[in-house]
């Protein structure tokens, strides 16, 4: 009769503590995982996007810049 105890007491806890909240942990996260972005990351990605729109115009400027003053610039940076 105790070998039957020693395996049913963590049966029953494992059933009424663990499981429940493992369950609840888990489909707890999935939904957050579905929900995407927060406002907070939706503004990060934006300014990085306008930071990148903003260097990508400045270095075409320099590179116009380059051209005008130093034709063969190209040839000696590769």
């Amino acid at each position: 009769m105790s070998g039957m105890v020693f395996i049913f007491v963590p049966l029953v806890v494992f059933l009424v503590i663990v499981a429940p909240l493992w369950l609840i942990l888990h489909y707890w996260s999935k939904i957050k995982e579905k929900k995407g972005l927060s406002e907070q990351d939706q503004d990060v990605i934006e300014e990085v996007s306008v930071t990148l729109e903003k260097l990508s115009e400045r270095i075409v400027n320099l590179e116009a810049i380059l051209d005008d003053k130093h034709s063969g610039w190209r040839i000696h940076s590769q």
